[in-house]
């Protein structure tokens, strides 16, 4: 293959950059930018009557590159694919094989798990031609994913909301979070009392111990303490045990999101790209993987920096055998392409991830931590119960020098350890106290899910694979069904019983409930939604389908299963549950409630599903009288709000009082929370001061909100435009428009002629979903009013045109439709 010209194409320009670094000037390093073709946007795309072919074309967006393609290729006597390993990547190879009309003794497929110049030259040496069964199980994965969201999204369309969709996996992950979250409402929290004390060893040495009973009720706390009144302590025996603490093995996709969530704090989505970035610059190997393999020259670089820079007593080699079902994405653990780089001077992000996964994988290959763990057991001369003192010492470090792995988020919500070393005792020494507090506890509720804990159960269940996890997640969040909140611990009373110098005291106390943070929590759409789809379509939420759809995508890969047979054994049950919505009502759908009787007026409240979300209906949609509605508060759960929350809501807005000026000053509930409204002046307030606040604490607030707005006053026109200053920097405003002050005006100087011509060239504001506002685009088309008639006339031309183009064009694509169908199957053979 020498002096022949070759052209390399990867999936991104980094990558490509990167690769053109390590080949000579016979290659041409070029980018497809991923997929070059996929599934239409506009319909399902799918033809399902006859095989489920899926109907491909190449995105507008990609037909340039497309174009760029086939230039480059016209100058090539090779081409060399050099997508991705995984399956997409595979897939990404193969739609670039057929759109690109390749010839197979000329195209070429190499893979390689990192971009460093000996991976790659290996790789060009030792290339191979597509993997048809490979880009099957990612066709199968894609066809399936397209069939529910296609078919299944129209019916939560008509059910529930307009714009739902539905998804394989989010749906599962939705499931998972929404049922957590009941487990949360509907837990019962019980209490112990747990009895410590502090033994007094002298010279300021205090020996923290705990009672190893705990009681389940106040009495049996307070008859323990009443009864050791006067007790002295011995030490009964001491037990001295060595132990050995293993590191963690090297990061796959998964427990690289974990960790680095708990670690650096990132989301599943940021740890992706910014590892992704990693990879594309030749620093990681590949990210999507489920392997803990890592190579042999990897273990033995990483065994050379060991030696090198700790000694050999530091150095363990260790090989792990990948145990996740399924694992078939990659053949080796996230790593550094060089172990002897031990940090990057990137970007903050890059360098905090780059330094972490290169700690993860050096502790791999060193040696066990040593160390001894002493527990002395304290007896109590009148009781049978006895106290109990650890401690631990580390007596060699081994892999805990480098990285050590953060506990799991339910034991340590910082992912902070520590351990504590005992004061030297003796077998019958005699131990004094002055105080032995018994204290209240309560039992925990279940954690609710964050990034990292929903990424390791959906791990665990066999559920998604490493490339899904991240998108997943993203998709949940963004469709509305899931969010992402902090929840501040409630204040709980604590009983407290001291025993101090033989005299027995109660009190009780007040402590704030363990708080959570960023944890993902159902949103009332979601509930629904998730509840719709458990009901009606349990198969497709259902766990054990989800994971046994996964391990079938393997034997697809693998070649044991054809993937039109699996796709047609999940379609047909499937559409027969499409079918079966048909009679289901929208109020049954939508779990709409009956909460009871308006005393005022006799009619019946609802709490339904509105166009815009959750809300509350007084009186039938039939009745004379239309039904009003008022907005469900984001502090009430849909599926939990009672009459008497639901009553006040209808008095919104409440009017409180008015101003001195004779404004009135009310109370409602807007876009972003409960607010007073005075005049023109907006004050955000709580959920409970809505029906509360009086007239003279609402004017205080609103007299301070406008006093910071004239603080901010930089100019004031008399014909009501303003100079302000802003959260990001001075500007002009006419109250209608705002716009940017540039540099080369003073705020305090500029006049107010410069000012409405910087009004006037400033674009209209948008509205939101980047609409122009109402006011400003009626603004826009008064200078048109004199053509409307010309403008009319053109626009009626513009459509017959484009109806008869129109009808030309789908001729012409359902011949092409055809051509294509027809043509797609025989590469595929050929390359295989």
């Amino acid at each position: 293959m020498a002096n022949k010209k070759s052209l390399v194409i990867v999936e991104s320009p980094a990558k490509a950059k990167t690769i053109e670094k390590y080949l000579g000037k016979d290659y041409t390093v070029t980018s497809s930018l991923g997929h070059i073709r996929d599934l239409p946007k506009k319909d399902i795309g799918i033809d399902i009557e006859n095989g489920f072919i899926p109907n491909y074309e190449v995105s507008v967006d990609k037909k340039t590159t497309v174009a760029n393609l086939k230039k480059l290729i016209k100058d090539a006597d090779i081409v060399w694919l050099a997508t991705d390993e995984d399956r997409e990547g595979e897939a990404i190879a193969w739609h670039l094989y057929e759109t690109l009309d390749l010839k197979k003794k000329e195209t070429f497929r190499i893979v390689f798990h990192e971009i460093t110049k000996t991976a790659i030259l290996e790789a060009i040496q030792h290339p191979r031609t597509i993997d048809i069964d490979t880009v099957n199980a990612q066709q199968a994965r894609r066809v399936l994913d397209r069939l529910v969201g296609y078919k299944l999204s129209p019916v939560l369309w008509k059910k529930v909301q307009s714009g739902l969709s539905a998804g394989r996996v989010q749906s599962v992950a939705v499931r998972l979070i929404v049922e957590r979250e009941r487990e949360v409402d509907s837990f019962l929290s019980s209490s112990t009392y747990k009895v410590t004390t502090g033994f007094d060893l002298g010279k300021n040495v205090i020996l923290p111990a705990e009672l190893k009973t705990q009681f389940k009720t106040h009495k049996k706390a307070y008859d323990f303490l009443e009864q050791i009144k006067g007790s002295r302590f011995f030490v009964d025996d001491i037990e001295t045990k060595p132990m050995t603490k293993k590191p963690a093995p090297p990061f796959t996709t998964s427990t690289l999101q974990q960790e680095a969530s708990r670690k650096l704090g990132f989301s599943v989505k940021q740890t992706m790209s910014v590892a992704q970035r990693l990879y594309e610059s030749g620093q990681i190997t590949y990210m999507r993987t489920d392997s803990l393999n890592l190579s042999e020259t990897a273990i033995q670089n990483a065994k050379e920096t060991i030696l090198k820079d700790y000694g050999s007593e530091y150095s363990q080699t260790r090989r792990y055998k990948t145990s996740t079902q399924g694992a078939q994405e990659a053949h080796e653990a996230i790593r550094p392409t060089d172990m002897g780089v031990n940090t990057l001077h990137e970007d903050r992000n890059q360098k905090r991830l780059y330094e972490l996964i290169w700690k993860r994988t050096i502790a791999s290959q060193m040696s066990d931590a040593r160390l001894e763990k002493t527990t002395a057991t304290i007896k109590i001369e009148k009781a049978e119960e006895v106290f109990t003192a650890s401690g631990e010492v580390l007596l060699f470090d081994g892999f805990m020098k480098v990285y050590m792995e953060s506990r799991a988020e339910e034991n340590d919500e910082n992912g902070n350890g520590g351990s504590k070393i005992l004061p030297p005792l003796n077998a019958g020494q005699e131990l004094t106290t002055e105080e032995i507090t018994a204290k209240e506890t309560f039992k925990r509720p279940p954690f609710r899910y964050s990034e990292a804990t929903l990424v390791k159960k959906l791990e665990e269940m066999g559920i998604g694979r490493p490339s899904t996890y991240a998108p997943t997640i993203s998709t949940v969040q963004d469709r509305g069904y899931i969010e992402k909140k902090d929840f501040e611990g409630d204040p709980q009373k604590v009983q407290i019983i001291k025993l101090i110098k033989n005299i027995l005291s109660e009190l009780t106390t007040e402590e704030k409930k363990p708080s959570e943070k960023a944890k993902l929590t159902p949103t009332d759409i979601g509930i629904i939604v998730n509840d719709f789809l458990v009901k009606y379509f349990p198969e497709i939420v259902d766990y054990n389908f989800t994971a046994k759809v996964e391990l079938e995508f393997d034997e697809i890969a693998n070649g044991k299963l054809v993937w039109q047979q699996m796709i047609a054994e999940f379609y047909t049950p499937f559409n027969v549950m499409l079918e079966n919505t048909n009679e289901i009502s929208k109020s049954e759908a939508t779990q709409s409630r009956n909460l009871g009787i308006d005393p005022k007026t006799g009619k019946v409240i609802y709490v339904k599903i509105g166009r815009y979300g959750p809300m509350l209906q007084l009186g039938e949609n039939d009745d004379e009288e239309k039904p009003k509605f008022a907005s469900l508060p984001k502090d009430k759960k849909f599926e939990k709000i009672t009459l008497e929350e639901s009553l006040p809501l209808f008095d919104l807005p409440y009017h409180i009082g008015d101003s001195p000026d004779g404004y009135k000053v009310i109370t409602q509930i807007g876009r972003f929370g409960p607010y007073i409204r005075c005049n023109k002046t907006y004050v955000s307030i709580t959920h409970d001061e809505l029906f509360t606040l009086t007239i003279e604490d609402a004017m205080k607030r609103v007299t301070d909100k406008e006093q910071s707005k004239t603080n901010n006053i930089i100019q004031d026109f008399a014909d009501g435009i303003q100079v302000l200053s802003g959260r990001y920097g001075p500007y002009i405003t006419d109250g209608s428009k705002n716009v940017r002050i540039p540099k080369a005006h003073t705020p305090e100087t500029i006049t107010l002629e410069e000012c409405k011509e910087l009004l006037a060239n400033a674009k209209p504001k948008p509205g939101r979903g980047g609409k122009t506002t109402k006011a400003a685009a009626t603004k826009a088309k008064k200078p048109a009013t004199a053509t409307k008639a010309k403008a009319t006339a053109t626009k009626t031309a513009t459509a017959k045109k484009a109806t008869t183009a129109k009808k030309a064009a789908t001729t012409t694509k359902a011949a092409t439709v055809k051509k294509t169908t027809a043509v797609k199957k025989a590469p595929a053979k050929a390359n295989k």
